[in-house]
């Protein structure tokens, strides 16, 4: 059996922040959350079958996404190797009877990360070397993914699939062969964005403001390469600290709406709400012809901030936007809902709430891909990891047939994924909703030969504002309704 102690759920202070304060967990990050006659202080590769340790994120400006990222991995388990939570009303207690082609797989612990780096190597080498973990999932944030794909390269025996983290530093350059990320970074994210602007709404000028730490990096280089890639300007590159409370002076940083066509942001967590409202203080109202985000950009923020908003554009995330339902997202979403009676997850405040709301956002989903992921690796060994770098090599040949589309890994064993746009309207009951406009088809990490191994990071001054030819130029595929017109 695996179960695992429920930390102490958070108050959202919005629904409008999407990712806010800190969930409670198991204190110090010091406890794995089992009973101690079931503890393990041994790392074993073999024999024992599959040790998994999840590493999620209780505290810190993405807190608020614990619940949601365990209950994702949870999900691939109950629908593919059949798992049955604990609780029906929480997935961090964990599962049990999770079995695949023979080989059991057990939770040994949940990691408690904060978003920074020094706390999630500190909760992998628990789960690791104290827990006795071989396989984890996660973490969820950019920097996190970094610290442990580097950890991952020193102990080529264990299987790590990367959860949600964005950063591109994590495949691209670190390269850990036994790391794997089924999802698109960051910058993939935001293929076709500048684009669409560029071309359908006459921008030519813009100022970016993002998070200055290796995803909201990301987050923005894909914008930039996209917009600079199709003859655009970016004027402006702003990058407050993640965190930050008051955005005043950050802000002042940008230029007026008379100089530019418009903004694009990519502050994320705690702060992307409160950077907005400093925005209006400072500038001016928010109008949707003028602003653009990244997914953090979402219809509940608009809300809140008034429906003037309408008609802002988004880039993509793990998921493709809500109003495509093709029969698998149906199907995956009844899932969710059929699996627990409530999850309290972060689109709901962490209260009591169908565990579909949780599931059709990508912080769920990219957990939920990283267990399809392991189940499918599984089934190509016939359960046996007694050979992990034979188990590594059939995970890095997948293919995996999920909700939202296809994904398959590059060299670096990346995600090659679809991207979907959208943008915010306003519908007939005067409320603000996201809609798709535009799918981007097979964008992967090299971002059209824009980065590569031998490129620097995504930083403050990288890439440069250069015109460049890029694979889905004028080629995105256009929704109608919530439909693709392939």
């Amino acid at each position: 059996m695996s179960r695992l102690s429920r930390p102490a759920a958070l108050t959202l202070s919005t629904a409008a922040s999407l990712a806010l304060l800190a969930a409670g967990c198991s204190g110090d990050g010091g406890s794995s959350g089992l009973p101690a006659d079931q503890e393990s202080s041994s790392f074993s590769a073999e024999g024992d079958g599959v040790r998994l340790g999840i590493l999620g994120q209780c505290e810190g400006p993405f807190g608020g996404f614990h619940e949601d990222v365990v209950a994702g991995t949870t999900l691939a388990f109950a629908r593919y190797a059949g798992a049955s939570p604990n609780s029906s009303t929480s997935a961090l207690e964990g599962f049990s009877d999770a079995e695949v082609a023979g080989t059991p797989i057990e939770l040994v612990g949940i990691g408690c990360g904060d978003d920074t780096a020094d706390r999630i190597l500190q909760e992998v080498r628990r789960l690791v070397e104290q827990q006795g973990a071989n396989v984890i999932i996660g973490p969820l944030s950019g920097d996190e993914g970094i610290a442990v794909a580097e950890y991952a390269k020193g102990k080529p025996d264990l299987t790590v699939f990367a959860g949600i983290s964005g950063s591109q530093e994590q495949t691209l350059q670190v390269q850990a062969p036994n790391y794997f990320r089924f999802y698109g970074d960051g910058a993939i994210w935001n293929a076709g964005l500048g684009d669409l602007l560029y071309r359908e709404k006459g921008w030519r000028k813009v100022a970016v403001i993002a998070d200055d730490y290796s995803f909201g990096h990301t987050s923005a280089a894909g914008f930039v390469a996209d917009f600079c890639g199709v003859g655009g300007e970016v004027t402006h590159r702003v990058f407050p600290p993640l965190g930050t409370t008051d955005y005043s002076s950050y802000i002042a940083q940008l230029p007026d709406p008379d100089e530019v066509d418009g903004y694009f942001w990519a502050v994320g967590g705690t702060g992307t709400q409160a950077a907005l409202e400093a925005f209006v203080n400072a500038k001016g109202d928010l109008t949707g012809d003028r602003h653009a985000g990244n997914f953090f950009f979402n219809p509940d923020l608009a809300q809140a901030l008034g429906t003037d908003i309408a008609g802002a554009h988004i880039g993509g995330f793990a998921t493709l936007p809500g109003d495509i339902q093709t029969p698998e997202i149906k199907e995956y979403l009844a899932a969710a809902d059929e699996t627990w009676e409530t999850i309290p997850g972060s689109l709901s405040g962490n209260e009591p709430a169908p565990p579909s709301t949780s599931a059709a956002f990508g912080f769920f989903y990219g957990y939920y891909s990283a267990g399809v992921a392991l189940v499918e690796g599984l089934k190509a060994v016939d359960g046996d990891i007694s050979d992990p770098k034979a188990f590594q090599s059939a995970v890095a040949g997948l293919t995996l047939d999920l909700p939202h589309g296809d994904i398959s890994l590059d060299e670096n064993r990346s995600g090659i994924v679809d991207v979907g746009l959208s943008r915010l309207a306003v519908n007939d009951s005067d409320e603000v909703v996201q809609e798709s406009v535009a799918i981007v088809p097979g964008v992967d990490q090299t971002f059209g030969g824009t980065f590569s191994p031998d490129t620097p990071s995504p930083g403050r001054d990288f890439p440069k504002c250069e015109k460049r030819d890029l694979p889905w130029e004028g080629k995105a595929i256009p929704v109608v309704d919530g439909v693709p017109q392939r």
